[in-house]
């Protein structure tokens, strides 16, 4: 990895957490090949970033964190790509959730959770597999409720600290509801089923956490809400995609650069340099996309708004198809070489495709994207 720091996410080309990125990744990447071949978690890498600060940058300096712009967190999630995607999917599914909580705290609201990062928690995100329904059980208790879930995936989940979920409480005095709260992994009846065995992100540990009978304090549930779209998701999908996406940016930013450096040793010029021209296109498009998205975030100040999120969501649709067409024409422009898994691009061209299965899905997206528009109700579950 031999290219300038990310200029599409507006970070300042001198920060120094895009500095210490490009050190760690180079770092990381020494391991990432074993670690997808194994299909084991990037625990060491993982360390590092804890050690480091990473994991802890987006919390502002005020409160004892990094103090790094959204911006350059996002910066540093496609450079730590370059090295070893896994590990920096790894930390934008923590860092998402340290985003929503930094967004309540430039909006003046109470965000508790970022005194723990910054001691060095770990937050583990379920998002995906709950989503605007959720799945699961909470039965209501004296002080709480008990909890009976999977959730999977939940990526890093290894590494964690503190759980971040939900679950459904059908049974709620005035009908069918969602609670969301958090559960540290410590907590009775909390274990790791290892179920991640996958085509790409191999090494993301994103496993399937398993909530038996737990109790959660009432004083752990953050919202109870009717099943389906709620303005909560509004900041999630605002603060999570941008970075989320940032890393699989750069994912196509490294196959490019590997598949040139092939492509100008070949003889066949006339073939290979259109194919050249034609995933740069595509690559720019993926960095102009999210880099869009992450000027809309106005460093996690951005409006609580159905339309913010529909931005989100169709820029990252557009993104994700054009970083897989990315890498596609890395490996076809390589030549057969990208195919040897020695080259690196076929583990990419893998990688890249878990793009693919981060809310909302191209389908889902254009519904939502679709209804808002007409002036109807948004649906994303």
């Amino acid at each position: 990895m031999t290219t300038p720091p990310p200029h599409w996410t507006g970070a300042d080309p001198d920060s120094r957490w895009v500095s210490e990125a490009h050190d760690v990744a180079v770092l990381i990447g020494e391991e990432a090949a074993e670690h997808d071949r194994l299909g084991d978690f990037v625990a060491d890498a993982c360390a590092v970033l804890r050690d480091r600060g990473f994991t802890s940058m987006l919390v502002p300096a005020e409160l004892g964190g990094g103090g790094a712009s959204y911006p350059e967190a996002c910066a540093s999630l496609a450079t730590l790509a370059r090295g070893c995607p896994a590990t920096a999917l790894t930390l934008s599914m923590h860092t998402h959730l340290v985003a929503f909580q930094v967004w309540r705290h430039r909006h003046d609201l109470p965000a508790p959770v970022l005194a723990k990062v910054v001691d060095g928690a770990i937050l583990i995100s379920t998002g995906a597999a709950d989503w605007t329904e959720s799945n699961g059980t909470a039965v209501a208790v004296d002080g709480g409720f008990r909890v009976t879930a999977r959730k999977s995936p939940s990526s890093g989940c290894p590494a964690g600290d503190i759980l971040v979920s939900s679950a459904r409480w059908d049974d709620a005095p005035d009908g069918p509801k969602v609670i969301h709260f958090a559960a540290p992994f410590a907590s009775e009846g909390v274990s790791i089923d290892e179920t991640w065995d996958t085509m790409g992100m191999r090494a993301t540990g994103s496993h399937t956490v398993v909530l038996d009978d737990v109790f959660v304090p009432e004083a752990a549930v953050s919202l109870t809400r009717e099943p389906g779209w709620h303005p909560v998701f509004n900041i999630v999908v605002g603060a999570a995609l941008p970075l989320i996406m940032s890393v699989y940016v750069g994912v196509a930013e490294e196959a490019a650069e590997r598949s040139i450096a092939y492509a100008a040793k070949r003889r066949d010029t006339e073939i290979v340099a259109p194919l050249v021209g034609r995933m740069l296109n595509r690559l720019h498009v993926s960095q102009d996309a999210i880099g869009t998205t992450v000027a809309l975030a106005d460093d996690l100040r951005f409006a609580n708004t159905d339309e913010h999120a529909a931005q989100s969501f169709s820029r990252k649709t557009v993104a994700s198809e054009a970083a897989i067409d990315t890498v596609r024409l890395a490996m076809e422009a390589a030549g057969g070489v990208a195919y040897s898994t020695s080259a690196g691009i076929e583990r990419l061209f893998r990688d890249v495709h878990g793009s693919l299965y981060h809310p909302l899905t191209a389908a889902r997206q254009e519904m939502f994207s679709g209804r808002l528009a007409l002036g109807l109700e948004p649906v994303a579950g």
